[in-house]
């Protein structure tokens, strides 16, 4: 498996990308689905993405989007492909991309929003915390990237505040180290997410 920082060589592969990201979240039931062709070859256009391939096969995706001036910035549309999921490929895509992140932004604050306790928990090996949506970005475009969710009337009706999503941020002023923190409470994380649906999918 090769993990590389994309470039133009790679549009080829954006079309794939959108589906397996489209299909996944449809899956999953909720997340950001859409993504158009045009909008991935951007980020493989301008080295903010990390491509996984497997020969010439894809295999992983996730790219970099930057907010606020830079003061932000968001590792977003991870996705494995079906026939190679369950062996730690994701982890592998997010550490390199978070690395990625680090180099080019080195000021920024690093976040994302997920519903997956797999993200979460890799997300928390690398150093981020869990936060409210306050703390993250308040760029419009990047809220208006949730419109695509199925769950954005959760987001919408508690004026951002919150929504089934858990936000999670990586702050390059916190000193601590990754190996610094314990390991994550898989079932803190269960139980939260079980308390937001049940709190606001039944208001639906």
């Amino acid at each position: 498996m090769n993990l590389i920082v994309a470039n133009e060589s790679h549009f080829k592969y954006a079309e794939i990308i959108c589906e397996t990201i489209a299909e996944s979240a449809k899956i999953r039931g909720t997340g950001i689905a859409k993504r158009t062709p045009e909008y991935i070859q951007k980020k493989l256009s301008n080295g903010n993405a990390i491509l996984a391939l497997d020969g010439d096969k894809f295999a992983g995706f996730c790219y970099i989007e930057v907010w606020g001036h830079e003061k932000f910035v968001a590792n977003s549309g991870l996705i494995v492909h079906p026939y190679y999921r369950g062996h730690g490929l994701a982890k592998q895509i997010k550490q390199k991309i978070f690395e990625l992140s680090r180099k080019k932004f080195p000021d920024a604050k690093i976040f994302g929003i997920t519903t997956g306790l797999a993200v979460m928990k890799i997300n928390y090996e690398l150093g981020y915390k869990p936060v409210t949506f306050s703390e993250l970005t308040d760029d419009p475009e990047f809220w208006k990237g949730c419109q695509t969710c199925k769950n954005f009337d959760i987001l919408t009706r508690t004026e951002r505040k919150m929504c089934l999503c858990t936000g999670m941020l990586y702050d390059p002023n916190n000193r601590k180290k990754p190996n610094d923190h314990k390991e994550m409470n898989g079932k803190a994380f269960t139980r939260l997410k079980s308390i937001k649906e049940s709190l606001f999918l039944k208001k639906k």
